[in-house]
Parts: C-alpha cells; sequence; structure tokens
C-alpha cells in the first residue's frame, strides 16, 4: 500500500477531532493548582481518568460529553457512545468500570426517548449501570454529558504521561465491525459483539496494568490514532515515530478515514522491547488485533513514515494537542 504521508499530515492537523482538543491546556492555566493538591490523588489532567487513593484501592473518575452534531445525526447511537466511551476511559487506565451518572439536556420529549433507549442498550452490554444524574427538560439544544467511576488496584493502574524513550508503540483494536450508518468516522464492533467478548475486550489493560507490561496507554478516542498517540506522547514529554505500514486496518476503509476513525474498541501502549510480544499475547487472548507501530523517542517531534520516507506531524515544542506536557 502507498501512502501519501504529506496528506495525511495535512488531514491529521486539520482534523477537528485534535483541533478540538487544543483549548484543554489554557483552560488549566487557569485553575489554580491548589484546588486539586491533596496526598489523595495520584493524577488529574492529562489522564483518561482522575486517580484517587481509596485504602487498599484506586479510585478513577471520568467525564464525557457528546458532539450535538452525533445528537442531532442519530439520538440514540449518541446515547450508546456516551456510555461506551466512558467505560473505554476506565478501561484505559487498567480499571474496572463501577458506575455512571448523566446530565440529559434536550429539546423534545422523542430525543430523550432515542437518547435514552441507547444508553439503556450499552448499559445492557456492558452491565455497568447508571445510578442517577440531572435532567435539563428544555433547553434549545440536545446535549448528553456522562461521568464514570471505576477501580483499580493500587501500583497497577496505567498512566498516559508515562510513556519512555524506546518504548515500542502498540495499537490494539477489534477489526471485525463496520463503519456505522449515522457516522462515517465512527468504526461499530461493539453491536455486533456479544457481551462475554466485550467484558474479556474491557478488561485487557487491565490485565496489562495489573502485570506491569506497559509503561503508559490510552484508549483511542475522537482525536483518532494519531491523536490519541500524540497526546500520550506529548504529555510524557517525549516524541514518536509511527509507521503507517504496520498500522491494523479494516479492509476496504480508506487510511485517511481510519487515521480519524473512533474505534469501537481501541487502546494504544508503550511498552518495553522485551514485553511486546506478551503485550500483543494480551490482546490477542482478549479478541483485540494487535500490532507493533511505532516507537517512543527522545525530543519533541512525532513523525510518520511509510519506510522510505519521513515526515513530521507534530513538534511539541512549537505544536499543541491539548497543550498538556510532561
Amino acid at each position: 500500500m502507498e501512502f501519501d504521508l504529506d496528506k495525511i499530515v495535512r488531514e491529521i492537523r486539520s482534523f477537528e477531532g485534535i483541533t478540538r482538543k487544543n483549548p484543554i491546556g489554557s483552560i488549566l492555566e487557569e485553575f489554580n493548582t491548589e484546588m486539586i493538591s491533596s496526598p489523595d490523588i495520584e493524577a488529574t489532567f492529562g489522564e483518561d481518568a482522575a486517580v484517587i487513593s481509596h485504602g487498599d484501592d484506586l479510585l478513577l473518575i471520568a467525564a464525557d460529553g457528546i458532539w450535538e452534531r452525533l445528537m442531532n445525526a442519530d439520538p440514540r447511537w449518541a446515547g450508546y457512545c456516551a456510555v461506551l466511551v466512558n467505560i473505554h476511559d476506565i478501561a484505559a487506565m487498567g480499571g474496572k468500570p463501577v458506575g455512571m451518572v448523566d446530565v440529559l439536556s434536550f429539546n423534545s420529549k422523542k430525543t430523550c426517548t432515542l437518547v435514552i433507549e441507547g444508553m439503556r442498550d450499552a448499559v445492557k452490554k456492558f452491565d455497568v449501570p447508571i445510578l442517577g444524574g440531572h435532567l435539563h427538560p428544555d433547553t434549545p439544544y440536545n446535549i448528553l454529558d456522562i461521568a464514570i467511576l471505576g477501580i483499580a488496584k493500587k501500583g497497577c493502574v496505567i498512566l498516559s504521561n508515562s510513556a519512555e524513550a524506546g518504548d515500542v508503540i502498540i495499537m490494539a483494536c477489534d477489526l471485525e465491525g463496520r463503519v456505522h450508518p449515522s457516522s462515517n468516522l465512527n468504526w461499530d464492533s461493539t453491536t455486533l459483539r456479544d457481551k462475554d467478548v466485550l467484558k474479556e475486550q474491557i478488561n485487557a489493560m487491565r490485565v496489562l496494568g495489573e502485570a506491569h507490561l506497559v509503561h503508559a496507554g490510552k484508549d483511542i478516542s475522537n482525536p483518532g490514532l494519531l491523536g490519541t498517540i500524540g497526546m500520550m506522547i506529548e504529555v510524557s514529554g517525549k516524541g514518536a515515530i509511527v509507521d503507517m505500514r504496520r498500522i491494523p486496518k479494516p479492509e476496504g476503509v480508506d487510511m485517511i478515514q481510519w487515521l480519524k476513525m473512533y474505534p469501537g474498541m481501541g487502546f494504544v501502549v508503550a511498552a518495553e522491547e522485551r514485553h511486546t510480544s506478551k503485550v500483543i499475547e494480551v490482546f490477542e487472548d482478549h479478541y483485540l488485533s494487535a500490532a507493533e507501530i511505532g516507537v517512543v523517542e527522545e525530543g519533541t517531534i512525532f513523525s510518520i513514515t511509510d519506510g522510505e520516507k519521513t515526515v513530521k506531524l507534530f513538534d511539541f515544542s512549537q505544536d499543541r494537542i491539548t497543550g498538556i506536557k510532561g
């Protein structure tokens, strides 16, 4: 397969899934650090979930919102995805999802009904309950936000900011699925899988964390594959190179489209080379395709290559995705 690396760089740098992350660092600067200083807080901004020490365990807390664009296009799918992305955030940290609360704002009863149906579908799939929340029944817009609580063993959480130079970057995802009919940037695998398989997929990162096989990791989210890797190395204060030839991809899906997609189930991790075979084995044992696709490097340059040509995607000494730097 041939790759137009320059086109990929243009498409990814201007991709809305990435550019919408840009204000995060500036917003963080407005926070007084004393507001989040506590000996019990182990991780905050830049991670998929905040980490709080609690007895012999770690509490994981995350929240996600759904674009109004998706809400208007397919409210039921939006409700499903709102649950899915929150579960992913906890799973990415090596945690077990416990329960969720939601804030639903809508301007029609039909929209409300469809959103709730989608949330219900996902709750049944993943066995993670919605326990309460808040309702705005008279807004001029349709918005859904969900917060989630998870739990992890102390010493076993997987952070984003701890990738090390020389680590191998491994991508894992479920290639069995479809492009969702309501969004060409949503790869839908989870609605086609049974509950037992989904539980195994969600548990993959927990197994890796408890075995201490990876230095860092994230779930592949709205910024897509390269955007997610970029966030991981940006907050780790590192650079990276990714080989486009090695990226697992469903047949028939355009590479640039795939790079921008939110996969139904997908993660990236950074691991020592001596652990890569075992990491891939764990992912494959949990019904996820996995491959080595790159290397973490010293410096600030994030590049992509096709084996013959290498081009710069981001230079984090000048560029930002979130602006949160290690």
